[in-house]
């Protein structure tokens, strides 16, 4: 908890006894999925909302051709389900005055920041430079301490961690960053309510999923990108994993969850779409180990990728999914 005389601190956390939400724990397949989906299931919580009834989206990932649709919650949704309204926070002092200020309106702040300084366990922590987003809740400039929400936790960051996370800005000629600022002011649905509006949602991103088989469309690509793996070191295998392999596994681990929740809510028939949805989590985790032995080896074989299953799921789920939800 932060309690100096120029602190702000909106729920009072603190790092060793916050209670990571389902979505964060239990038997996850991918422990991570990306930075502001990451984000956005710690701080709902916290709001008091449950992130599994803003999952329908999940349904709308493709097949890029060079990577899985990144994907993030629409802010329609969240605006639509719980009455958040997501802005962009207009920076022309510091990023750090500006944050204080939306802070002590009440408002949680969204920023792109530099990895190399947040001791959360990232990996980029003092190695690289990496553009990351945290949810800042709490802040205190005169101890230069920020607590924030970041991958599967609330942490809590300081001394020069905070100076090379704020100050490195302020050298001249330097760009700003992107960063929004989370506004309550409409009205959040409970109970029935928000099951209906989210059930809503999933039918209108049914309208819009993809028009063919993303997990077909990579199995196709797959020659051409092995040749670029082939070409290419370990480091940027690691970035190839991230933006295939886990964002399709991740992905379709949160549709799962998001069916089971839909069942627990009344929602009868989904069993088998989200059973589905695990297996393609599961197998999206074992293709990754194999691209990354084939990486290591320098050996890379299309044979040895069997997708076909993968594809199988997909159909199935969307399939069940439009039937159920016409």
């Amino acid at each position: 908890m932060f309690s100096g005389s120029s602190a702000v601190d909106l729920f009072g956390l603190d790092p060793a006894t916050w209670t990571r939400p389902a979505l964060h724990a239990g038997d996850r397949v991918w422990t991570e999925t990306n930075c502001y989906v990451d984000l956005w299931v710690e701080l709902l919580p916290a709001l008091g909302h449950p992130a599994e009834a803003a999952l329908a989206f999940t349904v709308l990932q493709d097949f890029e051709g060079d990577h899985f649709t990144f994907f993030k919650f629409p802010l329609d949704d969240l605006r639509a389900l719980f009455g958040i309204a997501v802005q962009e926070l207009a920076i022309y002092d510091s990023v750090e005055t500006h944050t204080l200020e939306q802070l002590r309106r009440g408002r949680p702040v969204l920023i792109e920041v530099d990895a190399h300084w947040l001791p959360d366990g990232d990996p980029a922590y003092h190695r690289q430079h990496v553009k990351t987003t945290l949810a800042a809740v709490a802040l205190d400039p005169a101890s230069r301490r920020l607590g924030y929400f970041h991958n599967v936790g609330y942490h809590v960051l300081e001394g020069e961690n905070y100076d090379g996370l704020f100050r490195s800005r302020v050298a001249s000629g330097a760009l700003f960053p992107y960063v929004e600022f989370v506004k309550r002011d409409g009205k959040a649905l409970a109970g029935e309510a928000l099951v209906a509006a989210s059930v809503g949602l999933l039918r209108l991103h049914l309208k819009h999923r993809p028009a063919a088989n993303p997990v077909t469309g990579w199995r196709v690509a797959l020659p051409l990108h092995f040749e670029r793996l082939a070409a290419r070191d370990m480091d940027f295998f690691h970035l190839y994993a991230f933006n295939l392999a886990r964002q399709l596994g991740a992905n379709f681990e949160m549709l799962g969850k998001y069916l089971s929740w839909l069942g627990a809510h009344g929602e009868d028939g989904l069993v088998e779409a989200a059973l589905a949805s695990r297996r393609v989590a599961e197998a999206a985790k074992t293709l990754q180990f194999q691209l990354a032995r084939m990486s290591h080896r320098r050996k890379f074989d299309a044979t040895a990728i069997k997708l076909e299953p993968m594809e199988a799921d997909y159909a199935f789920i969307m399939s069940t999914l439009a039937a159920r939800f016409p």
